[in-house]
């Protein structure tokens, strides 16, 4: 075999490009320099010490005083796995509330693990109501509710207030995947009176892929710890095994990793340092900013982000009511060219802005506005390149009125 030149591939060296899609976005500065740092031993007291505040940093931002609040090593969908896989046994009964695309991704990964699955659905564009979730329960008697919280697919965020209510009442165990909004939009776990709650650090949170933050109630620990299975390779002699079926993953497998996260350090995996680093300054940045100002601050970037592409004469898609604060989704015109205007807006403004799945492929642009590019003028210089690249396309819409539009909704 011919040795690889190795100079045949050069240092890493992209575009700094803005990326205003549905994420992944452009990291925080301060996350980036965070995740430079020396790597520590697994079980370094300053590296246990590190977990132990990232375990106090989240617990503010999920909303909860759960003991149980921590990270999963591996993107966004890691923790879903994580949380599915633990809270679910072959033959389980679960309720998916489907509303877009994740709430499809929801029900993949069940079918994989073998779950009985009914659903209670909305149309892409609108939410699920309450009294119709209140209804499937009754009629289904799930073990576990599972939910997304703000699905990009279709830019809507479903109501959450009441629905752990129902399930404690129903007997049942609810999941909220909260990937897109944590950070961006409120997240309450314990007012909600939901079990698990999992996020990414990707999009509102401002870091990169590869952390799953994830919250776990007592409720829900105890339900896990029923099925735990210490691994024989690291189990002591006084390990003592759960009575229910055995978790179908060993990497995630939560009764293991809440057992690394706690005192007993189980040595189940090796932590994912510089990305541990990195959710830590996430966390950080966030609560220094206040949870109160942070939601404020994405809540105007989409009002100034659907206020100036209604400016330009587009029209944008779902409800909005419910729309995410975060990403909004925006009809692409009659006659103009998708690929061609995300290409000319990348090539010559170097932004980038995301197409849609499914039902909506082709159809609508999506526009995030989040984390560490939830900022004015990144709205704005956006929203003046789409504008430029409409117009290039022959769409006739009134030059100059976006950028106004936006900025006077910025404020309101």
């Amino acid at each position: 075999m011919t040795p690889l030149d190795p100079l045949l591939f050069g240092e890493i060296d992209p575009p700094q490009r803005l990326l205003m899609g549905p994420g992944p976005v452009n990291a925080h500065p301060r996350v980036l320099r965070a995740m430079a740092a020396d790597l520590l031993g697994q079980f370094d007291p300053e590296m246990t010490g590190y977990m132990n505040q990232v375990m106090a940093l989240y617990r503010p931002i999920f909303g909860t005083q759960n003991q149980w609040t921590m990270l999963i090593d591996g993107t966004a969908r890691a923790g879903i796995e994580a949380a599915l896989v633990s809270l679910v046994a072959p033959g389980d009964t679960v309720l998916v509330i489907d509303f877009g695309r994740f709430g499809l991704l929801l029900r993949e990964i069940l079918t994989r693990i073998g779950a009985v699955i009914e659903t209670v659905d909305a149309p892409w564009g609108e939410v699920v109501p309450m009294e119709a979730i209140a209804a499937a329960i009754a009629r289904t008697g799930p073990r576990i509710v599972a939910c997304v919280h703000g699905d990009t697919s279709t830019t809507m965020a479903q109501p959450l207030d009441g629905l752990g209510d129902l399930c404690r009442a129903a007997g049942a165990l609810c999941y909220v995947d909260a990937t897109a909004t944590i950070g961006g939009m409120e997240i309450a776990a314990d007012r909600w009176g939901v079990d698990v709650v999992t996020g990414g650090l990707q999009k509102c949170l401002g870091g990169p892929s590869g952390s799953a933050p994830i919250t776990i109630s007592d409720r829900a620990a105890d339900h896990i710890f029923a099925r735990r299975h210490t691994e024989a390779g690291i189990r002591s002699a006084d390990s003592v095994d759960g009575a229910g079926p055995r978790i179908g993953s060993n990497y995630f497998d939560l009764a293991m990793i809440m057992d690394y996260w706690s005192d007993k350090r189980l040595n189940h995996h090796t932590e994912a340092t510089s990305m541990l680093y990195a959710a830590r300054e996430c966390a950080r940045v966030m609560l220094g900013e206040g949870l109160e100002a942070r939601y404020a601050r994405h809540a105007a970037a989409g009002r100034a982000m659907s206020a100036g592409l209604r400016a330009m004469g587009l029209t944008l898609f779902g409800d909005d009511i419910h729309r995410m604060t975060n990403v909004t989704g925006v009809f692409i015109p009659d006659g103009v060219d998708n690929d061609r205007v995300r290409a000319a807006m990348r090539d010559h403004f170097e932004i980038e802005i995301g197409t849609a799945f499914g039902p909506l492929q082709g159809r609508i642009w999506r526009m995030g506005a989040m984390g560490y590019n939830a900022m004015k003028h990144k709205v704005l210089i956006t929203l003046g390149a789409l504008e430029a690249c409409l117009l290039r396309e022959g769409f006739a819409l009134p030059p100059g009125a976006a950028v106004p539009a936006a900025l006077e909704a910025w404020d309101a």
